[in-house]
């Protein structure tokens, strides 16, 4: 009996060595292609912050290795926070944002309770609807936008910004947002209708705390589009006073053939310390919205 119960047993070993060993590979092998990812993602960062410090001397030089920062000066970032050109960008990019953080998410949580939970006919043929529109690429929807903004009066103003990027972001949102409030158990409308509330207060008292983090992922998600969109500013935007950062870096900051290479690192790298900040208070939440939108029940 001990003759046949051994070669059992090493027959066990010999599969754990192997599934043992499989497992490393795949691990060693994860390891190699994130690391490849981080290195292609990091380096362009890296060399941003490194090349603000950077005074213009050093930079005309153009001797010595680009990756180490010889004489380290902060004569950029002073420019920068000094100069009201670009505090004028940074303040029109602030405006733009808020407004239309709060123009989506009004709308997007009004239409996602609406086709999620009122159950009118047609809602989930619009639930559909409404993210397919967000798979039309923005370089095909600005054209015609142009004629539509050129003829309301509001060309080169940040106020187009305002009603152009709601088209953008509330698809996706209010996906979001549908899904996260499908997956809420229906019973607590059911109480709350019992109870003899509306739909306002269902929505106000209880959809929205239980929904918080997927509020706060369509929050961070109409954030992104807003304050790092180039195209749309970049086509409808054209005088310096209604700039916001993303463009008016590129047309202030470049002067013919002229590069002021400090001056634009520098201005990058303020104008990613917000997303950056937000997404390293706010990404679990962020993670929490999406992960628990996308399963229902």
């Amino acid at each position: 009996m001990s003759a046949t119960a051994l070669p059992a047993s090493r027959a066990i070993a010999v599969r754990a060595t192997s599934l043992h060993r499989n497992r490393q590979w795949a691990l060693w092998g994860s390891y190699a292609a994130l690391s490849v990812f981080v290195v292609m993602f990091l380096v362009p960062p890296f060399y941003t912050i490194i090349t603000s410090f950077k005074s213009s001397a050093e930079m005309s030089i153009q001797a010595g290795n680009p990756w180490i920062v010889a004489h380290p000066t902060l004569e950029n970032y002073i420019y920068l926070l000094t100069y009201p050109a670009f505090l004028r960008f940074f303040a029109n990019s602030v405006g733009v944002t808020i407004a239309v953080v709060v123009v989506t998410m009004v709308i997007s949580i009004l239409a996602a309770f609406s086709l999620s939970r009122m159950g009118f006919w047609g809602s989930k043929a619009l639930s559909t609807g409404v993210f397919l529109t967000y798979l039309v690429p923005a370089s095909l929807l600005f054209i015609p936008l142009f004629q539509i903004i050129g003829s309301i009066g509001l060309m080169n103003s940040t106020w187009c910004l305002v009603l152009l990027f709601p088209t953008l972001s509330v698809p996706f949102c209010t996906w979001i947002m549908i899904c996260y409030f499908s997956s809420i158990p229906k019973e607590l409308d059911e109480a709350a209708l019992i109870d003899g509330a509306g739909y306002l207060q269902m929505l106000w008292k209880i959809f929205i705390p239980v929904a918080m983090p997927g509020i706060i992922a369509a929050t961070i998600f109409a954030f992104t589009v807003s304050w790092g969109s180039f195209l749309y500013p970049l086509a409808y935007l054209f005088t310096t006073d209604q700039m916001v950062l993303t463009t008016g870096i590129v047309s202030d900051l470049i002067r013919g053939d002229v590069f002021q290479w400090g001056k634009i690192m520098a201005a990058c790298v303020l104008a990613a310390a917000p997303p950056i900040i937000i997404y390293a208070f706010l990404m679990d939440y962020y993670i929490a919205g999406l992960t628990a939108g996308a399963t229902k029940g």
